[in-house]
């Protein structure tokens, strides 16, 4: 009984993550849009699309909902690559995914510290151990790991593009007959325009190795700033933008009807 009641709460705790990925990606993406379109908005980073939810009314309340979530998906995450609770396996390919589901917590629980750092005082947090990173990254071994961490997100950008156009999320999610003629296209769009964003991140972070300047690494914000710059910048960052908020929408679906084996 006590088995299954936990169960029941890892279960909620992993949709609530799901929610929380998906109000970042649908800020980022309608950000993008409106700015795509000229009517405001912008290109935010997820760190960003956090502080435009603080800004918000009740803004310190939706973060503490949003760190709940994030918590729970670190969790699930984790579970998923130690548990293999979705049998990928130990083959050569089971590992990388399984790898890339251990890299996608830490990233999450980054950002759920810097969620933390915006609910304490002002001031409470100190920029010593960013100071320590930037070194680190600056150093030979440093760039090192920059160079093979950009291998790696480009390998995820392409197994994004590769599960959007094969339908790979398909197998993992219980979507009801009647919404899969408009969800699973909007699923598809969503995982592609990640990995086409993040294969831009990935390159971003071999330049910077190979010219050995930790002030050039740089995430989502300027890969969508590199596209509005970019002959016919409004349309490719609107397709983007787009396929963003349709990635954000993919993650609240997920959280709905994802298949979550506790």
């Amino acid at each position: 009984m006590i088995k299954h009641a936990n169960e029941h709460k890892l279960k909620w705790f992993a949709r609530l993550g799901y929610g929380a990925r998906g109000l970042i990606y649908t800020v980022i993406g309608g950000l993008a849009v409106m700015s795509a379109i000229g009517v405001g908005g912008g290109t935010v980073d997820s760190k960003g699309a956090i502080q435009k939810a603080m800004q918000q009314p009740l803004g310190q309340t939706l973060l503490v909902i949003l760190l709940i979530g994030l918590l729970g998906y670190v969790s699930w995450r984790l579970i998923q690559a130690v548990k293999d609770t979705d049998h990928h396996g130990t083959s050569i390919k089971g590992v990388a995914v399984r790898s890339g589901l251990f890299v996608s917590s830490i990233t999450h629980a980054a950002l759920a510290f810097y969620t933390v750092t915006l609910l304490l005082p002002t001031g409470s947090s100190s920029g010593s151990g960013s100071d320590s990173a930037q070194g680190f990254v600056a150093s030979t071994p440093g760039q090192i790991v920059l160079g093979l961490v950009g291998i790696a997100v480009i390998g995820a950008g392409l197994a994004h593009i590769a599960k959007g156009y094969k339908s790979g999320f398909m197998k993992y999610m219980s979507i009801p007959a009647k919404q899969k003629s408009w969800a699973s296209p909007l699923c598809q769009f969503g995982l592609m325009a990640r990995g086409v964003v993040w294969l831009m991140i990935g390159w971003f972070l071999i330049q910077s190795s190979l010219k050995a300047r930790a002030g050039d690494i740089a995430g989502m914000g300027e890969a969508l700033n590199t596209l509005a710059r970019s002959p016919y910048g409004n349309w490719l960052l609107g397709i983007v933008a787009l396929g963003l908020f349709a990635f954000g929408v993919y993650s609240f679906l997920e959280a709905a009807w994802r298949r979550i084996d506790a």
